[in-house]
């Protein structure tokens, strides 16, 4: 009689495990659904990063200060020079005004003639770490 109720526990266990894991698969694919704008984001942020490498070339800063000046320097230039990209960077304890990310000297030179125009204390540097 043991062996019976011992044979039929492990039958009914057995079988409750495979109606079981029948029961919780699931079966259903799921399908995402990306909004177009996160793809154009995301082209944004990387044009954007590669503006910011330091070591990769060349940079003319227009202005060094405050935090305030600097920030009015750089809505200036980007209401005068729309093609170029800057950005603020804080060295303590002055903030600085960096345009563009230029590969070669030549290349900064040739910007540098028209910046020079307005903002004559403008100068080519070559940012490192």
């Amino acid at each position: 009689m043991k062996n019976l109720s011992k044979h039929n526990l492990l039958f009914f266990f057995v079988l409750s495990s495979f109606f079981c894991s029948k029961m919780l698969s699931q079966n259903e694919k799921t399908t995402l659904s990306v909004d177009p704008k996160i793809d154009q984001l995301l082209k944004e942020k990387r044009k954007l990063n590669t503006g910011l490498f330091l070591n990769e070339g060349y940079k003319i800063q227009i202005f060094y200060g405050n935090s305030e000046e600097s920030k009015k320097k750089l809505q200036e230039f980007k209401r005068e020079f729309k093609t170029l990209d800057g950005t603020i960077v804080f060295n303590s304890p002055n903030y600085k005004v960096w345009i563009g990310n230029f590969k070669s000297r030549i290349e900064v030179e040739r910007v540098m003639i028209d910046i020079k125009k307005r903002y004559p204390t403008a100068l080519i540097i070559k940012p490192s770490n």
